[in-house]
């Protein structure tokens, strides 16, 4: 599966992963080789996008164009399915959080933000806020 394949799946809110059929693992956003066993037999496999806080940080610079949506909370989530994904929290103030939302469990949705000079194109990303 391209990267290419992965946003196109992810604009429509549809979180894809590659499974790893020598060993098992889940392995996201795309890799040409499973990140566990270094194996090529990977399969596609849909993620349902929910899982846990692991860690975060708060951003309160945004990239060049984008200086608006700063400050913002990045979190790396353990998906239900095992591999970690970042992407931004929504949800509460940047002001607001604190170490309490260490495994607190979220749901992935997405937002689709537009091209900049340094990339092809529209791209989405994963939001995450509190799971209800």
């Amino acid at each position: 599966m391209s990267f290419k394949e992965f946003n196109k799946a992810l604009k429509k809110n549809k979180l894809l992963g590659l499974k790893c059929g020598d060993c098992g693992a889940i392995n996201v956003p795309p890799k040409m080789v499973c990140s566990e066993c270094t194996g090529t037999n990977l399969e596609i496999t849909e993620l349902s996008g929910k899982g846990s806080v692991k860690t975060f940080t708060t951003n309160y610079v945004a990239a060049e164009g984008r200086e608006c949506e700063a400050p913002y909370i990045i979190v790396m989530v353990e998906l239900d399915e095992g591999p970690w994904i970042m992407g931004n929290l929504i949800d509460i103030a940047p002001n607001k959080v604190d170490m309490d939302l260490i495994g607190k469990r979220v749901v992935m949705g997405v937002k689709v933000f537009p091209g900049d000079k340094y990339s092809a194109g529209d791209m989405a990303r994963p939001l995450f806020s509190f799971e209800a």
